[in-house]
């Protein structure tokens, strides 16, 4: 990595828009028309069908300079006030700042931070393509200030993140000032903005990481980048090799493993904050298959190379575990990544094999390609044996997800409600979108073996909720949630507020869930 995770400098400003000297200002238009039935296009008897209630487009700022300089852009009909329709505008009258950006946002009425994020990382990425360096952006007063602040330091940090830092020809653009103009607490607006700092930062290292080649990103190099990070934080970090999974009799783990000449990584992330209680005690755990080939039941050719970012989940604790450090909550929490690649070899396992758990479970091997239930079978173990009393694990799991949801939501599973309902708490103040998908006992049948406990690839059916039900049995009665961020972890493709790329999901949600607990 070079400059890719740079630190944005962050300041909170009581000053009117109007007063603002500097390289650019960034607005939100956000349209006021109220929306009849007759727009609605299931309303197809409605003899207004064909109307579209006019746009009422406004700039969400005080002072009238700056909607003097918006007036004849409003006032010409050329905007529709879609989401991302973007104009810049260059010595606008009677503001001190060398440009306006304007950004529209859609309807009013459902305008909420979850958007804001999006704006404030789509007004980053529009100037630092232009050369630009600095940005003042213009807090919404329709959202709380702190939460809008939250929300415009995160989504811009994530938006400044570019993954071509391998290309020779790369020329350095990015944002390194962000001045936030709101009203309020300024004291306790810093606060809020530091905080969103360090989550925006972390998911961010978190990208990075998952960003990394294969050639470059081995379980040896996942373990000593957690370890670094660890040092710097001021986190307990132990990485453990083959012996020492061989010695615990992690036979879940190592069965995948084995294949590789690659050597596996237990890697052990610990927080036990002074004056944090002796339990609940918090396991997050990961997924790290630096490289997925499938092994044995090898995947095709076509978009293989993708499969880097098959340890999305466990750079994901990494990440959290640097902001959970950062942040200080009081409330102990255990990190832990299971890293290796899974390779196709003489020595790798082959379909039909059976393997024994940590657990003591036996496991019938249908599918090498189902390897990272496996891996996380012995994951989540190792996490109840060291004290964990609620788990948490992260994966790119399945492809079934994908076909289940789309790109749009994470799938969530859990064996305790009460656990879920924390959880979607903290997701919904994260602003991040997943799905609960169900557990029930039925999907049981679909991985029972004739000759050993559990298989581990329980059909084409329902594929997502299978491997879950695999996972289950390792959590057994510890309440656990399980997140698949297969379809979620990679952006398939450019968005305006974030690069195509690894996005980090999942990381705000953990660093809320774990907040929870401790307040």
């Amino acid at each position: 990595m070079d400059d890719a995770n740079s630190i944005m400098k962050t300041t909170i400003s009581l000053s009117t828009p109007d007063q603002f000297e500097g390289e650019a200002l960034a607005a939100i238009i956000l349209d006021h028309a109220e929306k009849k039935p007759s727009d609605s296009p299931q309303n197809t008897n409605s003899p207004g069908k064909d109307k579209q209630s006019k746009p009422q487009l406004q700039v969400e700022a005080s002072g009238g300079a700056i909607q003097s300089a918006a007036g004849d852009l409003l006032a010409s009909g050329e905007l529709t006030g879609r989401p991302f329709e973007i104009n810049l505008l260059h010595k606008p009258a009677g503001l001190k700042a060398k440009r306006l950006l304007l950004i529209s946002s859609g309807g009013a009425k459902k305008f909420s931070s979850y958007d804001l994020r999006r704006i404030a990382g789509a007004a980053v990425r529009t100037l630092k393509a232009r050369g630009l360096r600095s940005l003042a952006f213009i807090a919404p007063t329709s959202i709380p200030a702190e939460e809008a602040v939250r929300a415009i330091v995160e989504g811009a940090l994530v938006g400044n993140f570019d993954p071509d830092y391998y290309r020779s020809d790369r020329k350095e653009q990015k944002i390194d000032f962000l001045t936030i103009l709101t009203s309020g607490d300024k004291a306790a607006l810093e606060r809020v903005a530091q905080e969103a700092q360090v989550i925006g930062e972390s998911q961010n290292f978190t990208r990075d990481l998952v960003n990394e080649p294969s050639n470059r990103m081995t379980p040896t190099i996942l373990g000593e980048r957690a370890k670094k990070m660890c040092q710097e934080v001021g986190l307990k970090c132990e990485v453990y090799g083959a012996d020492k999974i061989k010695e615990m009799k992690m036979g879940a783990f190592w069965s995948v493993a084995q294949g590789s000449d690659e050597p596996p990584a237990l890697i052990v992330m610990t927080y036990e904050p002074a004056g944090a209680p002796e339990k609940p005690v918090l396991g997050l755990v990961g997924k790290g298959i630096t490289f997925d080939t499938g092994g044995i039941s090898i995947k095709p050719a076509d978009g293989m190379e993708k499969m880097k970012y098959d340890m999305a989940g466990g750079a994901t604790m990494i990440g959290a575990m640097r902001a959970i450090a950062l942040l200080k909550p009081k409330v102990k929490v255990i990190g832990i990544v299971c890293a290796t690649e899974n390779m196709p070899s003489g020595k790798a396992q082959k379909p039909g094999d059976v393997q024994i758990a940590m657990s003591g479970k036996s496991i019938e091997i249908i599918n090498t390609d189902a390897e990272g239930r496996l891996v996380l079978a012995d994951g989540l173990f190792y996490a109840r044996q060291l004290g964990c009393t609620h788990l948490v694990d992260a994966a790119t799991l399945t492809g079934a997800v994908v076909v289940a949801l789309g790109y749009a939501n994470a799938g969530v599973f859990a064996n305790d409600d009460a656990m879920y309902d924390r959880f979607h708490k903290a997701n919904e103040e994260a602003g991040e979108k997943m799905w609960r998908l169900p557990l029930d006992d039925e999907y049981k049948e679909n991985i029972r073996s004739t000759i050993a406990d559990i298989v581990n690839s329980g059909g084409r059916w329902g594929g997502a909720i299978n491997a879950a039900m695999f996972l289950k049995e390792f959590a057994e009665d510890t309440p656990w949630i399980h997140l698949d961020i297969a379809g979620t972890a990679w952006m398939e493709d450019q968005k305006p507020w974030i690069a195509k790329g690894p996005s980090g999901v999942a990381l705000r949600s953990l660093v809320e869930f774990v907040k929870g607990f401790a307040n």
